[in-house]
């Protein structure tokens, strides 16, 4: 992905709750293999940063789907 490319993202979380959000590329956001060994991706939540008024990045771990 480069910079400014919006997408939706899916996932699961710990909890087995599936999370569906609108995300962002920038500058801070990574794919990277955590010490644990498994996938991470970190992104900037669009919804989270409406409500907030402020950047609010998350992080999908294992598998995620990108749209």
């Amino acid at each position: 992905m480069k910079n400014d490319d919006t997408f939706k993202i899916t996932y699961t979380k710990k909890n087995g709750d599936e999370v569906e959000r609108n995300g962002k590329w920038t500058d801070d956001c990574k794919e990277w293999i955590c010490q644990k060994g498994y996938a991470c991706l970190t992104y900037l939540d669009l919804d989270a940063t409406e409500e907030y008024g402020k950047d609010q990045y998350r992080m999908a771990t294992h598998t995620w789907e990108i749209k």
